[in-house]
């Protein structure tokens, strides 16, 4: 009598069947150079920046024109075949992650600035353009695009547009949602679709305001209209220092209670300040348990206006030092501490997972406290940098993604942090998403029925599920099983979580 097969064979004779019938139908609409399926090739789109979670996509797909992203999508439209769209791959909570059984679309060769419009001040530009870039193309016109994600010099634009990312200068000049007039690409069955316009309304519902955001799980993005706004005459930034870290939270309230909004308001505990000067050299304050940075732009006049009332605010709130920049190089360099700070963390481990939740600006101080108790619960290391001015949280946990408890434990302790922003009033994701991440946290914020509604949105536009499947919205089975792990009052109370 022959023995069973086991299942994991089973599992990798139905992958190899699956996977030649899709490179047959793709290399039937791509060019041999722009199909990937050897496991050499694609390996290294197995995860984005969420690298504790891999998953070696069934086939990768480089098109170079609009008409193979459409017969792309309409081949695997056909054959029921999971689509995940992908950029630089920089994202944060796994929202690029592949489907082991689907297509990874990648826009990368997608990287053309169309049109700079000094006039209507836009941009249009394809969906792998780096964010860095449209600045560098609007400068010769006296123009930039603000959102500017730590990332920014790798990121791409249809990546911001799928998580709605911000930057350090959101507060005072918003997020992508607030800076893209148009979006167009391609539903998952390969049809023609437009988000937006350049007029000032657009006939109907705000379907642009929905799609940003939405994960790539609408529809796939090929190009973009951006807003560039002018650049500033100057700008110049103070890095206040504080001896307690509610003191430095009471301070963001402070400013904003004070009817100033920043160009950016960004604040560093002491572990973090000391991980990025270590690195960089920008000159901050060692001695300080937390510092804020605080940024004015504008024409001269504004600017020294502005700076004198934010010191007087961070001097009365407690600051025990002010330092404001002298010159641009000065300036930049208080900023590059800013942007490094996740590359400096990552010489402090070998792993860590970034958060990203929002809170009220007045419960800065409570969280940072939450979170240096949960340092000791999880015993693991926590480096803590906010986009404070509107409560968005970066805490950095290093841990090493080898050792298995480890892992377990970080797992624990993101989720202890979304749960705690939640009971705070804020929210599980800000700006990088929920991904594969954040899906258990997801039932901690909202009803069934809100993530019922989420889904209804999701089916109106993509019916099969088959475009960035398991990702963001939570089934009812998987919020039903995270809640028999909870006690009341929404803390964690079973150690074994469901794995994504």
């Amino acid at each position: 009598m022959n023995a069973p097969i086991p299942p994991e064979q089973i599992h990798a004779l139905q992958r190899a069947q699956r996977q030649s019938e899709v490179v047959a139908a793709l290399r039937l609409v791509l060019p041999e150079h722009a199909l990937l399926w050897q496991a050499e090739d694609t390996t290294p789109y197995e995860c984005d920046g969420l690298t504790a979670y891999r998953q070696r996509p069934l086939v990768v797909a480089l098109p170079e024109t609009e008409a193979q992203v459409q017969a792309v999508l309409k081949a695997c439209h056909a054959l029921g075949v999971p689509v995940v769209a992908r950029g630089a791959g920089t994202g944060l909570s796994g929202g690029a992650m592949p489907h082991a059984m689907g297509v990874t679309l990648s826009l990368a060769k997608f990287n053309q600035i169309l049109k700079i419009d000094p006039v209507s001040r836009t941009a249009v530009v394809q969906a792998g353009v780096r964010n860095l870039a449209i600045s560098e193309a609007a400068a010769p016109y006296g123009m930039y695009y603000a959102p500017d994600p730590s990332s920014q010099i790798a990121c791409t634009i249809g990546g911001n547009v799928a998580e709605n990312s911000g930057g350090v200068h959101c507060l005072k000049y918003g997020l992508t949602v607030h800076n893209v007039l148009k979006v167009r690409g391609y539903t998952v069955a390969g049809e023609p679709i437009e988000f937006g316009s350049e007029a000032l309304d657009v006939p109907g519902y705000d379907l642009l305001s929905v799609f940003i955001g939405s994960e790539g799980m609408l529809a796939v993005t090929v190009e973009v209209t951006v807003r560039l706004v002018p650049k500033p005459q100057l700008a110049r930034c103070i890095m206040a220092s504080f001896d307690d870290v509610r003191k430095a939270g009471d301070a963001v309230a402070a400013v904003i209670a004070a009817g100033i909004i920043p160009a950016g308001l960004e604040m560093m505990d002491q572990p973090m300040t000391a991980a990025v000067e270590d690195f960089v050299h920008a000159g901050y304050d060692l001695s300080a348990a937390a510092i804020l940075l605080c940024e004015s732009d504008g024409t001269p006049e504004e600017v020294e206006e502005e700076i004198g009332r934010m010191s007087e605010v961070l001097r009365k709130a407690g600051a025990t030092a002010i330092a404001v920049s002298r010159d641009e190089a000065e300036r930049l360099r208080y900023w590059s501490g800013r942007k490094n700070a996740f590359p400096a963390s990552g010489r402090m481990a070998p792993d860590y997972m970034c958060m990203d939740s929002t809170i009220p600006r007045k419960r800065l101080a409570d969280i940072l406290e939450a979170i240096q108790r949960m340092e000791k619960k999880y015993e693991l290391k926590c480096l803590n940098v906010f986009h404070a001015g509107d409560g968005n949280l970066h805490p950095l946990i290093l841990f090493d993604a080898n050792d298995a408890d480890q892992l377990h434990r970080c797992e624990l302790f993101g989720a202890d942090i979304l749960e705690t922003s939640v009971a705070m009033g804020g929210t599980v994701t800000g700006e990088h998403g929920v991904g594969v991440e954040k899906l258990n946290s997801m039932c901690v914020q909202f009803s069934a029925e809100e993530n019922a509604q989420m889904l209804g949105v999701k089916r109106a536009f993509d019916p099969q599920g088959t475009l960035n499947p398991g990702k963001v919205i939570p089934t009812l089975n998987r919020c039903a099983e995270y809640g028999k792990m909870l006690v009341r009052g929404g803390k964690i109370s079973h150690p074994d979580l469901p794995r994504f």
